[in-house]
């Protein structure tokens, strides 16, 4: 057991040799410009992987960009369609009841984006677009230069 032990401290402790000063900075040196080597290795090996994750969810979000538009289009000539069944009982021919209904769901679009649009304007034109903490510092910085001066 003990010689186990003290072999165990004497792996984990180097050999101290009569080095010199010069020779023990030069190895010191080369560890730290080995250290930070590996270190930059990993740092490029682990951005390249973050890349990869995001272009791999970049697309998956696109495909799902897609899925939810064409879903988005049916919807809306699905809702065309049950507005154009409103006008059945009308003397209008089939195209003119599926027009009224392809023009009012376009409608309803337009004003629905167009309410939207104004809400979120307003609200941007409410907002300071101004960094007045940025502002508040650069003021400090200039009266303190002046008082410097």
């Amino acid at each position: 057991m003990a010689t186990s032990a003290s072999a165990a401290s004497a792996a984990i402790t180097p050999k101290v040799e009569n080095e010199s000063l010069p020779t023990l900075f030069t190895r010191l040196g080369d560890d730290v410009v080995q250290l930070f080597d590996t270190k930059v290795t990993l740092l490029k090996v682990e951005l390249k992987e973050e890349a990869n994750a995001y272009a791999r969810g970049g697309v998956m979000i696109a495909a799902g960009g897609i899925v939810a538009a064409i879903g988005f289009a049916l919807l809306n000539v699905a809702l065309a369609f049950a507005i154009s069944t409103l006008f059945a009982d009308t003397n209008l021919t089939q195209p003119a009841r599926y027009a009224i209904g392809f023009v009012t769901a376009g409608v309803l679009y337009l004003i629905i984006g167009s309410i939207i649009i104004s809400a979120v304007k307003n609200k941007l034109a409410k907002q300071n677009l101004v960094p007045d903490r940025t502002l508040e510092e650069l003021r400090k910085d200039k009266q303190w230069l002046k008082n410097e001066i």
